[in-house]
């Protein structure tokens, strides 16, 4: 029942603009690099953070009372997974939940990094969603280095200049990533960047933008 709920509530986005305070974007890094541990800390971790309870009272709490997300796994290339949805209420951000946590891997996309194009990728996606809100942020995470296609530089600066207002950065395995994710990867409104070695810590990096 709560997996039709969200596809009804994904169809009525197609048909009418829906006004929420925030529409997120979630971009998770499944390049060659990123083991299925890795993948599992991404995966798990976002899912963790929709069933927090911190988490609910802060979508909940906002002027309109809701969010809109949208989770894009990218390596080479890019697929969505999980297409924009409305969260509205505790029961339909641990409906969101699950569907993550039942998500397979996306098949097909390459295993280079291309953070950049990720962003690229993301950011046409917003125009038309059918969502208005009067912010708008990617949340990357990833466990490397660019090292194909759009500088992550150059692909961030078009996404805040394209009204993305901002680009987080989740790092995860790599150590000493952060200050390459910090120079070329977050920008805008209050951007942060943090490293996640555990489930625990994704998630509370996830629950921190989220209650922000």
């Amino acid at each position: 029942m709560a997996a039709s709920a969200l596809l009804a509530l994904s169809t009525l986005t197609a048909n009418a603009s829906i006004i929420v305070d925030l529409e997120l974007q979630l971009l998770a890094d499944i390049s060659g690099s990123v083991d299925s541990t890795e993948y599992a800390l991404q995966l798990q971790g976002y899912a963790d953070a929709f069933k927090s309870t911190s988490v609910h009272n802060a979508i909940t709490s906002g002027a309109n009372g809701g969010i809109a997300v949208q989770y894009i796994e990218w390596s080479s290339n890019q697929a969505v997974q999980l297409n924009w949805t409305l969260i509205n209420s505790a029961a339909s951000s641990n409906a969101f939940a699950n569907l993550l946590a039942g998500l397979s891997r996306a098949a097909g996309l390459g295993s280079s990094t291309g953070i950049g194009s990720a962003i690229n990728f993301g950011k046409d996606l917003f125009a038309s969603n059918g969502f208005t809100s009067a912010r708008q942020v990617m949340d990357v995470s990833g466990d490397g280095t660019n090292n194909t296609g759009t500088a992550p530089a150059t692909a961030r600066n078009a996404a805040l200049a394209a009204g993305v207002d901002t680009i987080n950065g989740i790092t995860i395995g790599t150590v000493g990533l952060e200050a390459y994710y910090t120079d070329n990867v977050i920008g805008g409104v209050n951007a942060f960047q943090i490293h996640a070695d555990t489930f625990s810590d994704f998630t509370a990096g996830i629950e921190r933008k989220l209650v922000s």
